[in-house]
């Protein structure tokens, strides 16, 4: 069993005491019980100072079908197909005290929004979550027409990225180097606090990152905690390199999939928006 202490040692060898964190992480990756669970992850980091941040979207939850006058073109979406695994109810807006999260995004999420003292953006669609001593300037920086708010503070104060047995696939803030590449974010549709209907901007498809690993692996320290390989990096060296690697060859965030319209339009430029 993976105990408390593992893991703060594990927070000790990759140099994160005192920092803001963006995590990413599976349990299952340990192979073996972690005793306390996601719980016990966020107690390793946040016994040794550390700011906790994580994605805390609500696609399913409160995204909308695009209305007739708002639709972009090159967007990532066919606008005839029904979207895809909404559970949404369309006349309640998103509240950053509502407790949902997209379940795809795991127990270290919905363990996280559940945290006492944890603080929640108020995008409707693509919110972050932190807790620890800095969690509000992280939060606060996110608005509506502000997605990665959080992730621009978490370079602003030297934070680091923790991947916790995942892939470069689930690193959030590379589409934070993709719009500094020059690429428009895609937009969605959900309604505001006032329950008025309009657009926001979200990522694009993350399952060409990988693709960045040659450039971003001498970038991160690592450790292993049980199975669990994890690699800390430091966040603004990464968007660096990233955007400068992404603009210099736009496909090289291409996913394997063929026929993904998000790969095609991130590539093309994004949604034309006037």
């Amino acid at each position: 069993m993976i105990l408390v202490e593992n893991l703060i040692a594990a927070v000790d060898a990759l140099h994160l005491a005192e920092r803001p964190v963006m995590l990413h992480a599976s349990l299952r990756s340990f192979g073996t019980a972690v005793d306390g669970g996601a719980d016990a992850l966020l107690d390793a980091l946040l016994k040794r100072g550390c700011t906790v941040l994580a994605p805390a979207f609500t696609e399913p939850q409160f995204g909308l079908p695009a209305p007739p006058d708002l639709r972009p073109a090159r967007n990532g979406l066919d606008y005839a197909a029904p979207p895809a695994g909404s559970t949404c109810q369309e006349g309640v807006p998103y509240r950053v005290d509502c407790g949902l999260i997209n379940p795809r995004l795991g127990v270290l999420a919905a363990a996280l929004v559940g945290r006492a003292g944890a603080v929640r953006g108020r995008h409707p669609l693509n919110s972050f979550a932190a807790v620890g001593p800095r969690a509000a300037d992280l939060i606060d920086a996110q608005s509506p027409d502000d997605v990665y708010g959080p992730i621009r503070e978490l370079t602003d104060h030297d934070g680091r990225i923790l991947l916790v047995g995942v892939g470069l696939n689930r690193m959030t803030a590379l589409h934070l180097a993709e719009q500094r590449s020059g690429r428009r974010l895609f937009r969605r549709w959900a309604r505001d606090e006032d329950g008025e209907i309009r657009m926001v901007e979200v990522g694009s498809c993350s399952g060409g990152f990988p693709r960045l690993e040659p450039l971003l692996a001498p970038l991160a320290r690592s450790t292993v905690v049980g199975a669990s390989h994890w690699r800390a990096y430091p966040a603004r060296q990464v968007l660096a390199v990233a955007s400068a690697a992404i603009a210099a060859r736009q496909g090289i965030t291409r996913c394997p999939e063929p026929g993904c319209l998000l790969c095609r339009d991130a590539i093309a430029g994004g949604p034309v928006v006037s």
